[in-house]
């Protein structure tokens, strides 16, 4: 029987409208660096084209993202109602507004361009503490943290660009790197294997099978906060210590949770996929440190075409469906986005290695990316705009 479409559903929880402008954005980020690229489009902005690119991928993509799984998960967390309505509303188009100016940069007054680019972490950051100390959550509140260091990041771009200091833009870039990945580390350390030992639990196997050994995962998320503090200043060598250590106790992690046990799944491998470009990535980039005729760009696409891209994906089609009151699975064709994402990371990174022709390999690439960004939208939009299946609010 069809849901009947309502005009507040989509205001009726955070992952509603913000999974779906991740969806939207994350094709027109990619179209707008395309037509740059080749053909002669020049970008609306007052930025060099490709700090704009870093920019918009880490701190314009990725915290609509950030948003939308942290606002639906606290819920969760501490029971507390979901912002929603107009409250949401405010929040989506605080991030919009940032969007916005961040286009028409070159046109717009600085000051004006980092004031509304900058409030929307810190906006959320602030609430969501709120909530967290208000119930009693303060587990959490490392998370909050985190976002504080995230909004620094992305202060250090601004102030970069308006000062004329690549200095500050490159610092910029890597922290909020950095960060991002730690977030994945921190989150998708928590539900993956929680959401594996479920699976098997329901479908006969043994949860025990998916193993959470506390000094591997304090090693592992350690290992890349320390990364994140002594990244731009440390020297090399011990840049490249800190991400061995890294890659390889994240690696003993997944390896821990016994992915390969639940392949079965769609909605499961695919978050154990997007973990291992976290370790692909990390090694990569102990590799670039060390000289081992690695470039930089080989593990800044593995982390963020793949880890990134991978994980956003992953999340957004599994909460859509769970916290909709549909059952666990992906829609029908679903299962193309999880290959384009892959396809897009695998091409990506072999033009970075010089194996692929550029121009050839960056266009499937992008092309791939759009693929399974697009297709998320057309999937999940009669999804997400429309009433829970099961007829309870949210």
């Amino acid at each position: 029987m069809p849901i009947p479409s309502s005009p507040n559903a989509l205001l009726a929880h955070p992952f509603r409208p913000f999974f779906l402008l991740v969806g939207v954005y994350g094709v027109l980020i990619v179209l707008a660096w395309m037509a740059f690229l080749f053909g002669g489009l020049p970008l609306p902005l007052g930025w060099s084209p490709l700090h704009w690119h870093s920019h918009e991928m880490i701190y314009g993509l990725v915290p609509a993202a950030i948003a939308g799984f942290l606002l639906t998960a606290m819920t969760n967390w501490t029971g507390a109602p979901p912002l929603n309505n107009k409250g949401l509303l405010a929040l989506v188009l605080l991030w919009i507004a940032g969007r916005a100016v961040f286009w028409f940069a070159g046109s717009l007054p600085i000051l004006l361009v980092s004031a509304v680019d900058l409030a929307f972490l810190p906006v959320l950051a602030l609430y969501a503490g709120t909530i967290l100390v208000r119930y009693k959550n303060r587990r959490n509140l490392v998370l909050i943290a985190v976002l504080t260091a995230l909004a620094v990041g992305n202060l250090l771009m601004h102030l970069g660009f308006g000062l004329g200091k690549t200095q500050l833009l490159k610092l910029g870039q890597h922290l909020g790197m950095n960060i991002v990945v730690l977030i994945m580390v921190v989150i998708a350390g928590r539900i993956t294997p929680a959401f594996t030992a479920n699976w098997l639990r329901i479908h006969g196997g043994n949860p025990e099978w998916v193993r959470r050994t506390p000094w591997v995962s304090y090693l592992a998320l350690a290992s890349v906060a320390l990364l994140a503090l002594t990244d731009m200043w440390a020297p090399a060598p011990v840049i490249g210590a800190i991400a061995l250590l890294a890659g390889l106790s994240n690696g003993v992690r997944l390896f821990l949770w016994s992915g390969w046990r639940a392949a079965r799944e769609p909605l499961l491998w695919i978050l154990h996929l997007g973990y291992l470009w976290i370790v692909i990535g990390l090694l990569l980039r102990s590799a670039a440190a060390f000289n081992l005729d690695v470039v930089d760009t080989l593990w800044q696409h593995a982390l963020g075409v793949g880890a990134m891209g991978t994980l956003i994906l992953g999340v957004m089609t599994r909460v859509a469906m769970g916290h909709t009151g549909r059952p666990l699975g992906l829609r029908p064709f679903g299962i193309v986005i999880y290959a384009a994402i892959t396809l897009a990371v695998i091409v990506r990174l072999l033009v970075a290695a010089q194996m692929m022709h550029y121009s050839i390999g960056i266009n499937l690439s992008a092309l791939s990316w759009i693929l399974a960004f697009a297709l998320f939208v057309v999937l999940y939009w009669p999804i997400l705009s429309t009433p829970r299946a099961d007829g309870r609010p949210g």
